[in-house]
């Protein structure tokens, strides 16, 4: 008798866990860099550009719901390629996405902007911005459930969390490329310096394309594969089969993606026109905060393969909870070091430490058949719900209570609290077999590793073994 568990596989034949490491951490970063130069952008240039004929906060308004029709798109392209992900593979998917998410960054530095072709610029914006979400509709779900399914028992959660590092070098590198391009002319800046930032996509899209090209696929999905007889509807499979692991991915994600992208995008404004700080002091914390967020990404998934996936995440969850009322005390004093701390603190909870422990927990969540899907589905859902209104509605609370932080903090403290509530009624997830079709929510699955024949439609003697047992010499 054999095993079809990854491990069992002849060497030649397995995938590097250090190249799908790569690609994933690169892949990440060219998004988040994408997602990044375009919020910075939101706060800081887009409201002149394409937004001129307006009052500043209205400006800042306009310019922040483009930012948001990003994330409306994310579930279009997170459902468009999803049916794919679970059918013809996960390295097919991110090649696409990324070559989506490159294309549609590098369009808009070349755009006409306002005073060129007057309304006709905010609505090509608005185009490219959708591309944008499409593109990222797959991609770091695509990334997270490639590497856990590469990864070792006993070393997910750590593997899949270098897909955050990744996503935390992205934030980095878009704070690096403001930056240098605020030390021109503001002139010069206004005409033809932004560009440069989005142009600058161009070679990091090369560089993650070449990786990708390269990348091998997952084990888990070529054992799933090889066993089918029917071609799957992982989408359908969903929401008839899967709606309770999918109801807690959006539960759980909610708060950390609201809190995520308040933190790295509307504080940007928040302390320029509130605070008065100078522009080119947010990108500078900015950096500081990507960086400490990369290596908390990586730091929790490591503590979640020590501790588990649920009181990891909890912990973080509720931490929120009580975070955003002494972070704007902080940020109001405006004194460069309380800022800086703030800005830190808000990559390294909401930004990256919760979504690193999420990249192994999410996929775990969810059974075989259509793993892919619901980890999409479920993210990009809550990115919509979560980050994508969050900066919208920051900045539409402090408007219309004029000026007051109090309700914007009392809307993270909400957030927060919803997503500490999930992950409490989530299941421990850390190291189950990922060939199980069931989901992680079946109570036989949390307690049998060996799915019945009956369960699964292939024979027990041809599952994986679990997490940790030795595989049968041949017979």
């Amino acid at each position: 008798m054999t095993s079809n568990s990854p491990s069992a596989k002849a060497p030649s034949a397995a995938p590097s866990p250090r190249r799908a490491a790569w690609a994933g951490f690169i892949g990440t970063a060219l998004e988040q860099y994408d997602f990044v130069i375009y919020g910075t952008a939101s706060a800081l240039v887009f409201s002149k550009l394409f937004f001129p004929n307006v009052s500043p906060a209205v400006g800042i308004l306009a310019s922040f719901s483009t930012y948001a029709v990003g994330f409306a798109a994310r579930p279009l392209g997170g459902l468009f390629f999803s049916r794919y992900g679970d059918r013809l593979g996960r390295k097919w998917v991110l090649v696409m996405t990324l070559l989506l998410m490159g294309g549609s960054t590098l369009a808009i530095g070349f755009l006409p902007t306002y005073g060129h072709v007057g309304i006709l610029a905010p609505i090509l914006l608005l185009l490219c911005r959708m591309a944008q979400g499409l593109g990222a509709g797959a991609e770091q779900s695509g990334g997270a459930t490639l590497l856990t399914e590469t990864a070792r028992p006993g070393r997910r959660g750590r593997t899949a969390s270098l897909v955050m590092s990744g996503a935390a070098l992205g934030t980095a590198l878009g704070a690096v490329a403001w930056i240098l391009v605020q030390l021109l002319p503001h002139d010069a800046l206004m005409s033809w310096g932004w560009r440069l930032v989005f142009a600058s996509s161009l070679l990091v899209t090369v560089t993650a394309l070449i990786l990708r090209r390269k990348l091998q696929e997952s084990p888990v999905f070529e054992e799933i594969k090889e066993e089918r007889e029917h071609p799957p509807a992982p989408v359908k499979e969903v929401f008839t089969r899967g709606r309770k692991p999918l109801l807690l991915v959006i539960l759980m994600n909610l708060g950390s993606n609201a809190q995520s992208y308040t933190f790295q995008v509307f504080m940007a404004s928040y302390l320029i026109t509130t605070v008065g700080v100078a522009e080119d002091f947010p990108p500078k914390a900015l950096l500081l905060g990507a960086l400490c967020g990369s290596a908390a990404a990586f730091g929790f998934g490591c503590l979640s393969d020590r501790l588990g996936r649920r009181p990891v995440y909890a912990a973080i969850m509720a931490t929120l909870v009580l975070l955003p009322v002494p972070a704007f005390l902080a940020l109001n004093t405006g004194s460069a070091v309380a800022i800086v701390l703030v800005i830190c603190l808000g990559f390294v909870l909401p930004a990256y430490g919760a979504v690193g422990v999420q990249t192994s927990f999410f996929p775990e969540l969810f059974g075989s058949r259509y793993r892919y899907a619901g980890v999409t589905m479920g993210r990009e859902i809550s990115a919509v719900l979560g980050g994508g209104i969050a900066p919208l509605v920051a900045a539409g609370l402090q408007t219309a209570f004029g000026g007051s932080w109090i309700p914007i903090a009392a809307y993270m403290m909400i957030v927060g609290g919803v997503s500490t509530w999930a992950a409490l009624k989530a299941p421990e997830t850390r190291d189950r077999d990922l060939t199980d079709p069931r989901d992680a929510t079946d109570p036989h699955a949390a307690t049998d590793p060996h799915p019945s024949a009956a369960a699964t439609g292939v024979p027990a003697q041809e599952k994986a073994q679990p997490a940790g047992a030795e595989t049968p010499a041949k017979a």
